[in-house]
């Protein structure tokens, strides 16, 4: 095969394979990683969208020192092996020693966090980029808050995002109960506070006209992101799956564990999530229906009088989230990163260059109000 630049970590994985699928249909080659050899031959060479693909098979345990040795003369890694507070500190640690710009498909917040606060300094300095979240969620908010402050004098970012007609991947349900369980985080002028525990909120979005049961969801990544921009005060994100009983059910969750276990040590906390996730999600499910998978993200943005919205009318959430990976790594091999450091997908790639890219695909058109 031609050289590989760049690794795909959980490669066999639902959001995994994907992105490989996407890396395929670009023709670039890629190092299909994970912590299982036969389960990932076994995995890719039954995907049609693999047949004659330019990629290499290996597996690696996690750990720091293997994956180094993995990543090493790579340009980038995109980890998909969660949930990410459990699993995925040795692979940044790897792909930092190693010298690869890192992304990931998480959702977690306190991950996000854990990000900033250990290795964005040390990736600035090394002039390699680190993103967490590069997926459906939590890049699209970030995408429709940019394109909101583009009109001068907006400082207060209010995102909702509806993703319907999508069932989660195993992986995706113990990462979201455990970051349900979590403290979950908005910026209200400038400080990142906790919003109530366990508690639903409504919500109105474009293009329905139902009043929305609502989560933070872990509070997303762009309060996180938009914590040191130079003219964001506030940031909140919830989210709907559109089912109120989906969301009442996950609330429900959320108050046992609080009543179980919040006074227990953090690594029986994780254990119980992943208790209650693999209840709740047995096998993967099928690939996205574009007749019932469509996504609403709306970004309304307000200052003192200034405002904007951004809404972004999408198609099979996770398909965003396969086209993304491969888009990213497509451009860290062109050269195309103009952030390093612990940084927002639009500071790096463009917020209208990812969009595009989604647009091309079929995947996401975006309206804006000014």
């Amino acid at each position: 095969m031609r050289e590989a630049k760049v690794v795909l970590y959980g490669a066999s994985g639902y959001t995994g394979k994907m992105i490989a699928g996407q890396l395929a249909a670009r023709g670039i080659p890629f190092i299909a990683a994970g912590r299982n050899a036969e389960r990932l031959q076994s995995e890719l060479s039954i995907n049609p969208e693999l047949a004659g693909a330019d990629y290499e098979v290996k597996g690696v345990p996690c750990e720091v020192e293997a994956l180094t040795d993995l990543f090493r003369g790579k340009l980038a890694v995109y980890n998909t092996v969660g949930p990410m507070m459990q699993l995925a500190g040795p692979i940044v640690e790897a792909a930092l020693a190693a010298g690869c710009h890192y992304f990931d498909s998480s959702g977690e917040q306190d991950w996000t966090v854990h990000c900033r606060r250990t290795w964005g300094d040390r990736f600035a300095a090394a002039r390699l980029t680190l993103i967490p979240c590069m997926s459906m969620m939590w890049t699209s908010g970030d995408l429709a808050a940019a394109l909101v402050l583009e009109t001068p004098g907006i400082d207060t970012l209010d995102i909702l995002y509806v993703p319907l007609g999508s069932s989660p991947s195993v992986a995706s349900t113990l990462s979201f109960l455990r970051m349900c369980c979590q403290p979950q985080l908005k910026l209200v002028d400038k400080e990142l506070v906790e919003w109530p525990s366990a508690t639903t909120f409504q919500a109105i979005a474009p293009g329905t006209h139902e009043i929305l049961t609502c989560l933070p969801w872990s509070g997303g990544a762009e309060p996180i992101w938009y914590q040191d921009h130079p003219t964001v005060r506030n940031c909140k994100v919830l989210v709907s799956f559109g089912s109120p009983e989906h969301m009442e059910r996950t609330a429900a969750l959320t108050r046992q564990f609080r009543n179980e276990w919040a006074d227990k040590p953090p690594e029986i906390q994780e254990q119980a999530t992943n208790d209650m996730g693999r209840m709740l999600t047995t096998q993967e499910p099928p690939r996205d229906n574009p007749n019932v998978s469509r996504t609403i993200v709306s970004c309304h943005g307000r200052g003192e009088t200034a405002h904007a919205s951004a809404v972004l009318w999408g198609v099979r959430g996770y398909d965003q989230t396969g086209h993304l990976g491969a888009v990213v790594l497509q451009r860290v091999i062109a050269g195309q990163v103009k952030a390093h450091g612990f940084a927002s997908p639009s500071q790096t790639f463009g917020a209208r260059a990812l969009l595009q890219e989604w647009r091309d695909a079929g995947l996401v058109v975006a309206e804006e109000i000014r």
